[in-house]
């Protein structure tokens, strides 16, 4: 009896009822505890922004900014970005306290940290739930670059790869999907995959002129 009530729920639940708003997401009867709640807020101020954007559209893009320092005595380096900080350090043999990750590493971060949260967006955008999501970047980096013998080793990390890890009920066809949509929209890695120009200045300190 319990069983038939129970199915009798379900149903019910998945007819649509006048005047109701519709589900956020195809997600399985019974969910399960993860990121299925978290994608359905993120899908509705996902929509949100859309109409912004579509009522007030911007008229010049973001401007955005970084600023480091090192600290006094330890050497240190102390990230601010907006109200946030992040420490960036040295290892113990290097001179440092090992307070955070080198900026290597912290490249690493920023791209596992952007192909997560992409996924998260196009998982909402596209309506395919998630029950959970962890995204692994590894990346090559010899500090004999540049040494005699080691001319062509690349200086900079290298052999990135990256692996997701995911959680769904969703068909491979939709994860492939989804895949292909986080590759084409990820700030990151489109960055990392593509040339850029950087310019840059150096100012003394109580002077006007530039180096």
């Amino acid at each position: 009896m319990a069983a038939t009530t129970s199915a009798a729920r379900r149903n019910a639940a998945e007819v649509p009822v006048e005047g109701e708003a519709e589900p956020l997401l195809d997600t399985a009867p019974d969910a399960q505890p993860g990121l299925r709640e978290y994608l359905e807020v993120k899908r509705a101020a996902l929509l949100a922004k859309r109409e912004a954007q579509r009522t007030d559209p911007l008229t010049e893009p973001h401007r955005l900014r970084a600023r480091t320092k090192a600290e006094e005595r330890s050497g240190v380096r102390r990230i601010r970005i907006r109200h946030h900080q992040i420490l960036s350090d040295s290892p113990l043999d290097f001179a440092g306290y090992d307070l955070g990750p080198a900026s290597p590493e912290i490249q690493l971060g920023v791209l596992s940290s952007c192909l997560t949260h992409i996924f998260l967006i196009q998982a909402a955008d596209l309506r395919i739930p998630l029950d959970s999501l962890e995204v692994e970047v590894q990346a090559d980096q010899d500090p004999r670059a540049g040494q005699p013998g080691f001319e062509k080793v690349p200086i900079h990390p290298h052999n990135i790869a990256y692996t997701v890890h995911i959680t769904s009920p969703a068909g491979k066809d939709r994860i492939r999907e989804l895949h292909e949509m986080v590759e084409r929209k990820c700030p990151i890695y489109n960055l990392l995959i593509n040339p850029q120009s950087i310019t840059g200045r150096v100012v003394l300190t109580g002077s006007p002129e530039e180096v």
